[in-house]
């Protein structure tokens, strides 16, 4: 009995030292060593210069003109127009000899050379309007003589361009940067009809005396939306509408119209204007059929001839309206006499410190009248 529990002993030792013997030692977890970043080389490509948010220009189908740039288009029944308007560009093609009428509106144009144009000599009318322009280069209208129409209106431009052709006959500069007009910028220009300097920065000295000497044709001249304090000086006395609303015009010289024999409309609407720079008569012109002078602070109506049919007195401080004082012509003048009788036609009040109805005498005076605003 002894001798099997000695024997079960021996056995069970030689079992758990042979367990011991064959256990395989736990392998390691094999360590995962992370790739190293690529560092960029010397020679890597550089980073676009053009903002990434630009669309791609769009490049249309081959032409039946072979000279026709691929961001452009040329229609065979107009073969010298050529379109390049909502095209993504940034850069001019190159102009075809061919192209009379140039299309680049709406686009990222940020600058204009004289590359583009070494052939096209025969262009009439540009349209930059609505592109990132900074800088036109004066070398690009020496290769351009007999262009008429130029409008690069929403541009970032600050100052007007130099070297304009004298053949030029409209120029759009509305709503760019433009706080400088370089001395003889509109030397020679004896053809040109509208100048548009509408929503700019210019100030009264930007404006020289002598500025406008030269612009023997002008009939319209946009200043609204600028800093101006005072009339502009020297306005050729061809012009027929004045627009500069929205400056800060307090006061208007007694004789500042004068001498513009056929002046028929004029805007100083949001000005500073009060009765104190508005002498009795400056209105007293012959020609003027619109007159404007809204949101200003006047507080009477002022004095203006019997051939006006607009006038705008809106959002002011007009407390009262007397139209014995204000009717151009005598209550006791002959009805039938028609060129005795007023030409105003539409009459705008509200906005002021006026209560209807409108005083009789005013009605008697201005019998023409289709609308009164109050």
């Amino acid at each position: 009995m002894k001798a099997g529990v000695g024997l079960f002993s021996a056995l069970a030792v030689f079992l758990l030292m042979g367990g011991v013997f064959t256990q395989r030692p736990r392998q390691k977890k094999p360590t995962v060593r992370k790739p190293p970043v690529p560092q960029l080389s010397v020679s890597a490509q550089p980073e676009p210069q053009e903002p990434t948010d630009f669309p791609p220009p769009i490049l249309g189908p081959p032409s039946v003109f072979p000279d026709c740039p691929r961001e452009c288009r040329c229609n065979p029944s107009h073969p010298n127009a050529l379109n390049c308007e909502n095209r993504n560009i940034r850069v001019i093609p190159v102009i075809p000899s061919r192209t009379h009428y140039l299309y680049l509106q709406n686009n990222y144009i940020s600058e204009v050379t004289a590359e583009s144009f070494l052939n096209a000599t025969e262009i009439r009318w540009v349209n930059f309007a609505n592109n990132r322009i900074h800088r036109i280069d004066k070398k690009v209208f020496e290769k351009i003589p007999s262009l008429l129409y130029l409008y690069v209106q929403r541009n970032h431009l600050k100052e007007v361009p130099s070297g304009l052709p004298a053949s030029l006959e409209q120029l759009r500069l509305g709503r760019n940067l433009i706080s400088k007009i370089p001395a003889g910028a509109f030397n020679k220009m004896g053809n040109l009809t509208l100048l548009d300097l509408y929503h700019n920065q210019l100030s009264d000295s930007d404006l020289e005396k002598n500025m406008f000497k030269d612009l023997k044709s002008l009939m319209q001249l946009n200043l609204a939306h600028n800093a101006l304090k005072k009339m502009p000086a020297g306005v050729p006395d061809s012009l027929i509408q004045l627009y500069l609303d929205k400056n800060n015009i307090d006061d208007v010289p007694k004789d500042y119209f004068s001498g513009l024999h056929h002046l028929a409309f004029v805007r100083l609407n949001y000005n500073q204007l009060s009765d104190k720079g508005l002498p009795k008569y400056v209105f007293n012109i012959s020609t003027l059929l619109d007159l404007q002078l809204s949101h200003n602070q006047i507080t009477s109506v002022p004095l203006f001839n019997g051939r006006l049919e607009h006038l705008h007195l809106n959002h002011n401080s007009i407390e009262s309206i007397n139209g014995t004082q204000i009717c151009p012509y005598s209550l006791q003048a002959d009805p039938s006499d028609l060129s005795l009788v007023p030409s105003l036609r539409y009459l705008r009040l509200d906005g002021n410190q006026l209560s209807p109805p409108i005083p009789l005498d005013v009605i008697m005076c201005f019998r023409h009248l289709h609308s009164i605003v109050i």
